[in-house]
Formats: structure tokens, sequence, C-alpha cells
């Protein structure tokens, strides 16, 4: 038995697929855009095995002595157009690196993303929130369809991170175009949205140097200019196309898809409104039940090893499919029905949505609360909130990995 991860099935129901494999060959082989075949790994102990153990997984090709050739996420970006010149910008980030150098790097950057810093954030997280309601309620004036992914789940976390990195201003609205450009999948767009954006990173960092301000691109320049050897050039470009990515894209996917599993479940809607001190608990159940990342980036063998009853062999790509650890029966109670009141504190927060391990998102705690602010303040704002078409119209992007739409058309009542 092989499956592909690109295929159709794996879009449009993910949650059948993924289940499926997970019950018949719960580490079997398959492929993802046509390369080297890779083990799926499908249950909630195996995946949880291989995300946090880095005396067995890594996840730079690289670190495997010997291994040349096998490298999956080469092979996918030149299949969806990545020009070789800029491959290094995504291949060689903070998700890439292993041991200490991936410590090294997380070290330059953790501290914007603390606990105790994301709660400084809220207010401004708050004041946003409110500012986009304002304009929801504007644009659905008369019960118009506004479209929530344009107006309010994407500007949400865009500006939270440019805020934070560094990103000015007038620069957001092109950040915004070239990452819906590349979740197009379009060959044609991929490139030039990459270069648009390596390029802006490149003159926002001379900008920089010129005049510092109070934000995590300027002190990573300082580290970079200080000493070198923390932060070479192209880390320092890689590090913040990474996180204004990452910290935008999956928590713009998590709010819409949230809405949409809200709204067509009223029981469950009706009881974040009767007892909203249950908010924070329906994140967490949002993210283990629809989060928008399916799965997390190829895992290498290190050596020989079995996992899940499998002989892995050193090199070879392993595949942690969350979604599917994120509804085993293994370790979930009924795990396709989404409940915001679930409890899963026996392991941590329970879900894997977020990784686990030494990879363990490094901006989960602000992904957490820009969710849970802005659902709560969006279904308490507008209590006649609806879908402004039937679910079945809504249409899944074809985005191996992620779970996300390209609009949710919704009436605000």
């Amino acid at each position: 038995m092989s499956v592909d991860l690109t295929a159709t099935e794996f879009v449009t129901d993910p949650y059948t697929a993924y289940g499926r494999i997970r019950e018949e060959a719960p580490v079997l082989r398959g492929t993802f855009y046509g390369g080297a075949p890779i083990w799926i790994v499908t249950r909630y102990d195996d995946v949880r095995a291989v995300l946090g153990d880095g005396t067995r997984f890594v996840n730079d090709p690289a670190s495997v002595p010997g291994n040349d050739t096998n490298d999956v996420r080469r092979v996918a970006m030149e299949r969806i157009g990545i020009p070789p010149d800029l491959m290094h910008y995504l291949t060689d980030s903070i998700i890439s690196a292993d041991g200490a150098h991936h410590t090294r790097l997380r070290k330059l950057v953790s501290r914007a993303f603390t606990v105790r810093r994301v709660a400084q954030l809220r207010p401004r997280v708050e004041e946003l929130t409110a500012g986009l309601l304002d304009r929801l309620a504007a644009l659905g004036a008369g019960g118009r369809p506004v479209d929530l992914v344009e107006e309010f789940a994407y500007p949400l976390p865009i500006t939270v991170i440019c805020e934070l990195v560094g990103i000015p201003e007038a620069d957001r609205a092109s950040w915004h175009v070239w990452s819906r450009d590349l979740a197009t999948m379009d060959r044609d767009r991929i490139p030039t949205a990459l270069r648009d954006m390596v390029g802006n990173i490149i003159g926002l960092i001379a900008h920089r140097r010129a005049e510092p301000a109070d934000d995590l691109l300027t002190a990573l320049v300082r580290a970079h200019d200080e000493d070198g050897d923390r932060l070479s050039d192209s880390e320092l470009v890689t590090m913040v196309l990474s996180l204004v990515i990452a910290g935008h894209e999956t928590t713009a996917h998590l709010i819409s898809n949230a809405v949409v599993a809200l709204l067509t479940r009223p029981d469950q809607l009706a009881a974040l409104r009767a007892d909203p001190g249950l908010w924070p608990n329906a994140v967490a159940e949002l993210l283990r039940r629809i989060g928008p990342v399916q799965f997390a980036s190829t895992r290498y063998a290190l050596a020989d090893t079995e996992l899940g009853g499998a002989q892995i062999r050193a090199g070879d790509g392993v595949q942690p499919a969350l979604v599917a650890a994120n509804s085993d029966p293994r370790e979930f109670t009924d795990p396709e029905r989404l409940d915001v009141a679930r409890r899963t504190a026996e392991r941590g927060e329970g879900h894997v949505g977020f990784g686990y391990g030494p990879h363990y998102c490094l901006g989960a705690a602000l992904a957490r609360q820009e969710g849970e602010v802005a659902l709560r303040a969006l279904v308490e704002r507008f209590p006649d909130l609806a879908l402004a078409v039937d679910p079945a119209e809504l249409v899944w992007q074809p985005v191996p990995g992620m779970r996300r739409l390209g609009t949710v058309p919704i009436r605000v009542g």
C-alpha cells in the first residue's frame, strides 16, 4: 500500500483520508510531489515519538551521515517552481535546523514570543480586533456578505507579526499579496512572490541599520553585526521570512476554519456564548480538530530504526501526519466530535497542532492568544453571525499539508 499526499482526497477530506491509513497501516510508504518514497506516520504516539526524539530523527537531511540524495523538501520546491537561487531561504531556516544550530537560532528570537511578552501584546491585539470588527460591521451593513478571510482573518495576524518583527505598515499589503501568491501553487506566481519577499527584507535590513527601532528586526540586525558567528547574512533574511510567513498564515486559517466549524455546529457556539470561560479550552480543541497544518515538516532517520512495526532505514524521510494523530481514537474519546469543553490535560495541551518536542511552534502562545481574542470578540459582537453560503459551497484550496479556505462569505447581521 502506498499513497500520494498531494492526491485530491487529502485536500478535500483529509480527516477521512488520513483516518483510513491510520487504521489500515499506521506507518506506510507514500510520496510527496513525486519525490523519493517517505514513511507517513499517523498514530498519536508514533507522531510524538518522531517529533520529540532528536536522537533518531532530524529535520535537515544533511544531518544524516552519507545522505546526499534524499531531500524531500527540494523535490517539492522544484515542483512548485522555487528558483534554485532562492531555495536556500526556505531550506536553511530555523525549521530545518538541528541540535546546537537550531538552539542558537531559536535563542535569537525566543524572547519575543515568551508567554510574558505575548501577554503584553494582548491590549494591542484587542485594539486591532475591535477596529477590524468595526470595519466588518460597516461592510456588512444591510445584510451584505463580507469575506471573513480578506477582511478579518488575514489582517489581524499579519498586522501583529509585522509590528512585532518590524515590517512597515506601507509594506504589509504587499506581504499579504505575496503570501497569497505562494499559496496558489502557481509556478508562474510563486517565484516572483518569493523574490519580492526576499528583496523587501534585504531593503528593510539596510533601513534598520540606518534607523534602528524597538522591534525584532533591529535586534536580529544587531546580533548579526556585532557577532556574525551568531547569525549569517542568509540566516538573517531567512529568519525574517520564516517568522512573517509562519506568524500569520497559520493563524489566519485557524481563525477562518474555526468560524466555519462553529457556525456549522451551533451547539458548540451556544456553549461558548453561555460560558465565555471556555474560550481558551475551545481554541485548543479547534486546533486539534480543524487546525490548518495537516502535517509537520519531514524528518529523516539518523540510523536504521523501527517505528510502528516498520523498518526505517537511515536517511529515509518520515512525515508526521498531525491531522491523523489529532483524531486518533487511542488518544481521544470520540475524536471526530468537536467539543469545546473537552479536557486533554493529561499530556500537556493534548493535541499536536503546534508540533511537539524541540521544534514545538515558537509562536504558539501568540497564535492561541490571537485565536481566542479574535473568535470571542467576533461572536460576541455579532450575535446573528452566519455563513452567507451553504457550507458545501466553500472551496478548500489545493495546498498539500494545509487546510485552508480562499474565501469565507459571512453575514454579520
